[in-house]
Parts: C-alpha cells; structure tokens; sequence
C-alpha cells in the first residue's frame, strides 16, 4: 500500500497547467511525501516526457492524476455568455474533448506508474481492473458519500475526500448547476460523512496550509493529508509569475464558472466578481474559449483577467523550497497532535 509506506503522509496535489512538475514530484518525494504528476491539459507525448523525466530523478514511487471526460455541453448554454465576453476579450472557439482520457490509459497501462488518480469522474470498474493488472493502485478524488460509493463499487483503493475549502476546480462527478445553492461540505465534514459509509483509505484535500491542519485531518481519520494551493509558490513549481504573485495576499477566494465553465475555487479578482453570477455550467467549452483572454492577461502582468486558482488559506503560503515545507509541515503536525493529545489526557 503506497500511503503505508509513506514517510510522511503528505501528498502533492496534481496541479494541471503547468504547476505540478518532476521537480516538485522530487522534492515531495525526497522529503518523504507523496507527489504526482497532472495529466490535465497535456498531450499523451508530454505526459510520456514528464513520466520519463521523473523516473530519470528519483526511484520513489509517485502517481499521475487524469481529468474523467465530461458531457458535451447544448451550445445554446454558453452562447450569450461568449457573446458579451467576445464583445470585450478576445475569444478562442468553444470546444469539447475527453483530455486524451482513453489514450492516456493506454499509456498507463503500457507504462505503470504507482497510483493513478482521477478528478471529475471515476473509473469504470474495467478501467480500474486494467490498471491493477499492471500493478497500479486507483485513488479516486470524492465530493460526497455518494460519489465515495461509485468509486468503492468500482474498485478504488483510495479515497481523495476533497473538501468546499480546496483551490482549483471542484472535482464533483457531475457539474449541476441545479446544486450550486447547496453549500459542498467543508473538510472535516466530509471526512465523517466517509468514514461513515466506507473503510477504503482517505486523502484529505482543502485548506490545508499548516502543520496544525495536517494533524488535524489525521485526527479525523485520513491517512494522509494533500496540499496544493501551499505548494504553488515553492521554486520546484511551474506557476506562472502573475498566479504566484497573488499567493500569499489577503485577498479572500470564491467559487466561479466564470473561467472555465466548471466551479472552481480562485482568488477574487474583477473578472470573478464581474462575471461569476452569468457564467454558464459548460466545461471545457468555457475553458477553451477564455484561453486566448488568460493568456494575454498572464503575457501583460494582468492579474485581473487570469484564473488565480487558490484554496482558503492561500494566505498562509510561505514559498519555502518544497522539500522544507513537507518536513516543516509534518514536525508542525506532530506537535499539534502532542499538544491536543496532552490537552485530552489533562481533561481539558
């Protein structure tokens, strides 16, 4: 079991776009944690070289993370809404696509890494016995004990418990617009909702930015911790200048489609509060249209008009090398859980 196995029960979050490198993967995993590598957005060749570059560094075992494929989104949905955003940026064509998701298995089946995980969907259970027969285990990225049982029935080893407090998008099996009223459980939350209704092992996700918060996941039952927003402005990471400027700063985190279609958590900025409440529910068309406006926005310095995807505690970055923040992290942890520990058996 790779989380038995662990040093340090801490893993690095995938971070598609250009975050999550074999750089960071390394220095996760040279500090005893776990790291993986985001599959998202990327072609199956630049998947291959990023495999091939992290094997080249470490013999540690590490994991690749793949977007689950979407329904095609009624261009009737997201017309008007491109309309007013065309009428001010410039616009890239709306379109629909899997990510590569079948070729992307294939690879993984040809060349096994230790744990493949999912976000936006799970695995079909012959999808899941494929990748067990070459010796990979499954960890599925959960929003609720019902997405927790699809995963459990098709065979998931692990469990990502991804809380309301996360940065980047929302990994719910099913993006309905229809929910957004209802508020997604927070962390702690949704751990004992889990672990109510499965004894598959947890990852906990959201917010996580302390040593405290590590020992506090643990506490409530996860196996492991994973942090991303807390690694984005480490020097392995590949952010780009104007996101990793926007770590760190006071400046609070909402929901919002505004960008890609698909709820997401990121730092409030003037597209977010201006176009948030007109954003349609159609992942990736949303994403591929607003490229070319995030990528002039990120050419220009522009903060304003770029996704700064960020979980709630973004704040708390430090920036630190990666490898010192997951040996900070986890000493942090063990104190906290001394400390609460010593408080219990005082009666306190």
């Amino acid at each position: 079991m790779v989380l038995e196995n662990l040093t340090v029960p801490i893993v690095a979050a995938p971070m598609a776009g250009g975050p999550s490198t074999p750089e960071l993967v390394l220095a996760v995993t040279e500090a005893g944690g776990f790291g993986q590598l985001a599959a998202g957005y990327l072609g199956t060749d630049a998947l291959a070289a990023q495999i091939e570059r992290t094997r080249a560094a470490t013999t540690a075992p590490f994991g690749v993370n793949l977007f689950a494929p979407g329904a095609v989104a009624d261009p009737a949905v997201y017309a008007t809404y491109l309309a007013e955003l065309g009428a001010e940026f410039p616009l890239g064509t709306p379109e629909h696509d899997t990510d590569g998701w079948a070729d992307k298995l294939d690879l993984l089946v040809a060349d096994p890494v230790a744990v493949v995980s999912t976000t936006f969907g799970c695995p079909s259970a012959v999808e899941v016995d494929r990748l067990h027969a070459v010796g990979s285990q499954v960890w599925v990225t959960v929003t609720s004990a019902a997405e927790a049982r699809l995963a459990v029935e098709a065979g998931a080893d692990v469990l990502i418990a991804q809380g309301a407090e996360a940065g980047g998008h929302r990994a719910n099996f099913h993006d309905d617009p229809a929910d957004d009223p209802i508020d997604p459980p927070g962390l702690l939350t949704l751990i004992q909702l889990l672990t109510a209704v499965t004894s598959r092992p947890l990852v906990a996700a959201g917010g996580i930015a302390t040593g405290a918060g590590v020992a506090g996941v643990l506490a409530a039952g996860a196996s492991a911790a994973q942090i991303g927003t807390a690694l984005l402005r480490c020097p392995e990471a590949g952010t780009n200048p104007v996101h990793r400027g926007a770590i760190g700063t006071p400046e609070p985190t909402m929901l919002t489609r505004a960008f890609t279609g698909r709820r997401a958590r990121g730092i409030r900025n003037r597209f977010l509060v201006e176009h948030t409440a007109d954003a349609p529910a159609a992942y990736p068309e949303i994403h591929y249209a607003t490229a070319p406006l995030r990528a002039a926005a990120r050419a220009a310095g522009n903060p304003d008009e770029v996704n700064l995807w960020a979980g709630q505690a973004h704040s708390l970055s430090t920036g630190q090398p990666a490898g010192e923040l997951i040996t900070d992290l986890y000493s942090d942890a063990k104190v906290a859980l001394r400390k609460a520990l010593s408080l219990s058996i005082q009666g306190y």
